[in-house]
């Protein structure tokens, strides 16, 4: 396990927190990468695998009008997705991705490797919500994997930025 996964797992455990993945573009990967370390009972509580709008709607509540108005491949959608997952679980924490991982450019012309991610954070009984799109470079699988990656090592950040801005 590379160093940085170490960090956000102890980071995870430290600030006791339980993680919830909603995952369309990785699809599972993010819950994969956590659930290959020991103790990850501890800190992953479970995972969708969301990859149709209609699985999205009836599991996670996105709204199909955000889908209509933003497209699948939207920081709106991927916003609903991990408030949808927080209420589906017992997690305090979700991460959410939705995007293209090609091989061909997505609906809208949305370029392959973009990929749309929100992390919330459940905080004294309220959900703050961030979200960011970024582009990878690469084939599918590669895009896949640099998305989950990036994913697990922003939960610190945002976490620490919900926590600043409780304060």
């Amino acid at each position: 396990m590379n160093q940085g996964l170490q960090s956000v797992l102890r980071y995870l455990q430290d600030n006791s927190l339980k993680l919830v993945t909603a995952e369309s573009c990785t699809a599972g990967l993010i819950a994969s990468m956590l659930a290959d370390e020991p103790g990850s009972g501890s800190w992953l509580e479970c995972a969708f695998v969301t990859y149709s709008p209609q699985a999205k709607i009836a599991l996670l509540g996105v709204r199909k009008e955000t889908i209509d108005r933003y497209n699948l491949t939207s920081e709106e959608v991927a916003r609903e997705m991990a408030e949808g997952a927080l209420k589906a679980s017992r997690a305090n924490v979700a991460i959410a991705d939705t995007g293209v991982a090609g091989p061909g450019d997505g609906e809208g012309g949305i370029p392959a490797g973009t990929i749309c991610f929100a992390w919330a954070f459940e905080r004294d009984g309220g959900v703050q919500v961030f979200s960011e799109t970024r582009k990878f470079d690469g084939d599918r699988n590669a895009i896949r994997q640099a998305g989950a990656e990036y994913a697990i090592g922003r939960i610190w950040q945002h976490h620490n930025e919900a926590v600043r801005d409780e304060q």
